[in-house]
Formats: C-alpha cells, structure tokens, sequence
C-alpha cells in the first residue's frame, strides 16, 4: 500500500508508516491480521524515547440544527461516536532510558488482531466511520512527532442466507382525485425474486400496474439508498438515488405488465447495518406518476451484500423469478416424479402413439428452458416395462375388436 510521508523534521528525515496489501484491492475485514511497519529515515544520530503505533477505527456522526428562540437563533450540536477499533504497541519502550539510532533507515514491524465486528467504511453527508494506523515519535526535549496511515475496512454480506435469499413482494392502490371529483384508481403490484444482491446484479422486476382513471399515468422503478445518523436520540436522514428505469404511459382504463423489467446495480458500497449511530440501507422503489395527484410508492427493502449468489442458488434464482408470476401452477408439480403407467394403462394404436409422442417445442414455447421440460425428459428417458406376450387386460366375446383401418 502507500506510504504516508512527513517532512524532514531536524535529523528525521522522514517518518511513514507502510501497512502489507493482504489482497489485490488492498481492504481488510474484521478478525484479519493487520500488518506493517514503520519507516524512520535519519540524518543523523537519534536520540530516541520511545517509538509506539496505534491502530484506531470509530464512526462519527455531527451536524448542526438551528433553532429560532424568541428574536434569537441557537444552534444545537449533535455529535456521537461509536469506538470499533483501538489497540497500541510500543516498538520502543518508554522505560525512562534513551535509546540511540544511528543515521540511516530503520524499520519496526508492527501485527495487530482486528476484532470480530467492524463496520464497513464511509463517508457520508453528516458522519463517516475510518480506520487508521498512527504512528508516534517522542524525542528527549522535543515536540511529539506524528504520522497517520488510513486503510479500507470492508465487512463481508453474504447474499446467501435464506433471509436475503427470500422473495419481496407488495401492493398498493390509491384512489386519484382532483378539486373534489374521483377521477378512479391506480394500483400497482410488484415482485422481485430475493432480498439481497451485490453490484454489477441486474434486478429483474415483476410487476402488474392497473389504470383505471381517466387519463394517462407513467411507472417509474429506483433504486433508493438511505443514510441514517443517530446522535442524542435523533435521527438525521439523507436519500439519494442510486439508478432509476422509466416504464411506457400507460392509457387510460389499460393495465401494463413487467414480465421481469431489468434494473442494474451500479458500483455502490455495501449496506451499513451493524453499527450504531450510522446506517446505509438501499431499497427498491416502484412508483406510478398520477397527473394531478401525488405519486403512488410502493418499497421493497433491499440489503447491498459483497458475497455474491452461488452457482446454484443463482440458477435457481432466475429460474423463479422468470416463472414465477405467470407459471405459478408450477409450484404443485412433485421434486420426485412417480413412475409411468404400465403400457396396458394406456390406449394402444395412433392414439396411443400420438400421445407418447415427445412434445413439440414450438407448442411448448419458453416453458421449454425452465424446470417443467426437464420433468417431461425425466418421463421421457425411462426404459419401458419388460415385454410380456400375454394380454394383462384380454377383450371379452362382447366387445367388438377396434378395426385398425377405420
């Protein structure tokens, strides 16, 4: 990683501190092994009292708010801190001797145990949450010379819990008026296949928007994230957001169907949610633009993660959220079909033929790329019951034989 330099202060040429890159982007997570060292170039002969280095992480929160009293304003002052990181260690002993280093350079390596819990790090409007590696020079009769090292903490969200893994879905109507007068309602239903995604994912939107008022009215989908500061037991919020899709107008008395409308995550940094006084939560926002009324919203909450979805789960992700909304009926078919009847179950001759005839694709259609095709092959590549000459079901003298040719 970098180096963090000061300048040449009397025979100290330089003073840095140099932190390992355990991995290629250079950021850390909670119960890693921090390691590095500290970097002291001289001039001359160093007189030294001791040398220690610190390793810190908190987050911050502060703002300002004014308040009018009387014909004055007050400003109060809301700060909090939330301590994640601090341990020290003495390089040189302060044992009230002095310990001589000669001119040259000289480096103290340095290990520190970051803790179990950590929150990611971020900068935000009103507060951020830093970790850094300082660094401290006393010199007998001298001023105390600092040098500060930050690095990236980046606490790992694994999307591969049932909970983020569990569909969202939601549904809101409401009723448009204007100067008194019902103009009829709008209503919108809306559906994503889980809760948790990483960056670079494309979100595939279900959802079906009516529109029974009489003019024409435009769904919009967002991505929202949501900062929260806590201090003094007040809350200080900031939206903004992170991408947006604009859907065609739907006219009036018409309904319009989102048969999984993509949404790509762009670069964002992970949801905040382990830490106390700051917060970073995304969600999904779909909404309908109403000529002459507010908006109808409708929010499916979202968690931002850093481990992505495994081949597996992801497989079976986008298969549900492809068949999910028109396919529904799908979800009774058994995960171990039952056997095939005996052929003596099933009509003999062109019917029977026709029937156990493999399905055509193009009658199928899509349904052909998604798990009820693989069920019609698991039918049919099962090898036929043993071939017997003797008839299980013989006709009866009063049943007339089926002639062939008619």
């Amino acid at each position: 990683m970098g180096t963090a330099a000061m300048q040449p202060l009397g025979c100290v040429r330089s003073l840095s501190v140099e932190l390992d890159a355990n991995r290629a982007w250079g950021a850390y997570t909670s119960g890693e092994l921090l390691r590095g060292r500290v970097r002291l170039e001289l001039r001359g002969t160093l007189r030294l009292r001791a040398l220690e280095v610190q390793a810190r992480g908190r987050a911050t929160v502060h703002w300002l708010e004014s308040h009018s009293v009387g014909l004055n304003t007050v400003y109060r002052d809301y700060t909090a801190y939330q301590t994640f990181l601090h341990r020290r260690c003495q390089l040189v002993l302060d044992n009230g001797e002095v310990t001589v280093l000669q001119a040259g350079r000289h480096e103290f390596p340095f290990t520190f145990q970051l803790p179990e819990t950590l929150a990611t790090s971020f900068e935000g409007k009103h507060g951020n949450v830093r970790y850094w590696v300082k660094a401290k020079l006393r010199r007998p009769w001298a001023t105390v010379k600092k040098v500060k090292k930050e690095f990236t903490v980046i606490e790992p969200i694994d999307i591969n819990t049932p909970a983020l893994l569990a569909p969202q879905a939601g549904a809101k109507e409401k009723l448009a008026r204007a100067w008194y007068c019902n103009r009829g309602q709008v209503s919108v239903t809306a559906k994503i296949d889980r809760k948790g995604y990483t960056p670079g994912e494309v979100i595939p939107i279900f959802a079906e928007i009516d529109n029974c008022t009489s003019r024409a009215v435009v769904p919009k989908a967002a991505i929202i994230q949501t900062q929260t500061f806590i201090a003094r037991s007040t809350k200080k919020q900031k939206k903004s957001v992170v991408t947006s899709m604009v859907g065609d107008s739907i006219a009036a008395g018409k309904r319009e169907v989102w048969h999984g409308r993509a949404l790509k995550i762009p670069p964002v940094g992970p949801s905040i949610l382990q830490c106390r006084i700051i917060q970073v939560e995304y969600s999904l926002k779909v909404c309908v633009d109403i000529p002459g009324t507010s908006k109808l919203l409708l929010e499916l909450p979202l968690v931002i993660g850093t481990i992505p979805l495994h081949p597996f789960g992801s497989r079976t992700s986008s298969v549900s959220s492809q068949y999910s909304v028109n396919l529904e009926w799908l979800s009774s078919i058994p995960e171990q079909p039952e056997a095939p009847p005996e052929y003596s179950a099933v009509v003999s001759g062109s019917d029977a033929e026709q029937s156990l005839a493999p399905p055509c694709r193009s009658d199928l259609g899509s349904i052909l790329e998604g798990p009820f095709f693989a069920y019609i092959q698991e039918f049919r590549f099962r090898p036929p019951p043993l071939y017997s000459e003797v008839d299980p079901n013989p006709t009866s003298d009063h049943i007339r034989p089926r002639c062939m040719t008619c």
